[in-house]
């Protein structure tokens, strides 16, 4: 497609082959046009359409120029949420618990803060689900992912040790890192499912202290 490019002031503008201007901000408009419909509809029934009507009524060849695909503009989409919304509830967990509390009545509370954002961010936690099906068919997802993965553990495990992240080792990562991690995943997907079944804070912390016995009853 030949593509001319214009400059109108400070904005720089695009010409496709049938004369169609393409703006630059157009990128932007069409992310946060994918964010709506990705926090409305899920990644599975947002169509093209439903993008660009999101958008403001961006050209849908904007699309393609600006990002090639639908999958393209709905993956940029997704991590720039995830990437927002991690900084957000990093800064949440990581005032958990009232100061001079013991570990156990902080580790509580933290599962408590963790659960209210099942609750508000919903929207956000199905589409990180939704990603993990759609980085099957994307590389470039699959590397965000699991790198958000690597860091999640070394995030989780600074938190639950109280050291800053780049003192955790590997070894803490992946141990009581991965750990925090799996109990994390496995009560957001009942959280998700079946809100009225799912575990609060306080069983939480009661069955961690039920497996804790049967391990150590094995050693």
């Amino acid at each position: 497609m030949r593509k001319t490019i214009v400059s109108v002031g400070c904005i720089m503008h695009t010409r496709n082959a049938s004369g169609s201007v393409l703006s630059m901000g157009n990128r932007e408009d069409l992310l946060a046009g994918a964010r709506r419909c990705l926090e409305e509809k899920g990644w599975a029934r947002t169509t093209v359409r439903d993008i660009v009507t999101a958008a403001d009524g961006v050209s849908m060849a904007a699309i393609g120029y600006h990002f090639g695909s639908r999958e393209a503009l709905l993956n940029a989409a997704l991590i720039e949420a995830i990437d927002e919304w991690g900084t957000r509830i990093g800064r949440t967990l990581a005032s958990f618990g009232e100061a001079g509390s013991s570990p156990a009545v902080r580790y509580e509370a933290m599962w408590a803060e963790i659960i209210k954002s099942f609750q508000s961010d919903r929207t956000l936690w199905l589409a990180t689900l939704e990603a993990l099906l759609q980085a099957e068919h994307s590389d470039d997802l699959r590397r965000y992912l699991a790198g958000s993965q690597a860091q999640g553990r070394q995030g989780l495990a600074a938190l639950l040790l109280g050291t800053p992240e780049d003192e955790v080792g590997d070894a803490a990562a992946r141990t009581l890192g991965a750990a925090q991690m799996a109990l994390f995943t496995g009560l957001m997907t009942q959280w998700l499912t079946d809100p009225d079944q799912a575990p609060d804070a306080s069983e939480i912390v009661a069955g961690l202290r039920a497996l804790t016995g049967i391990v150590d009853a094995h050693e």
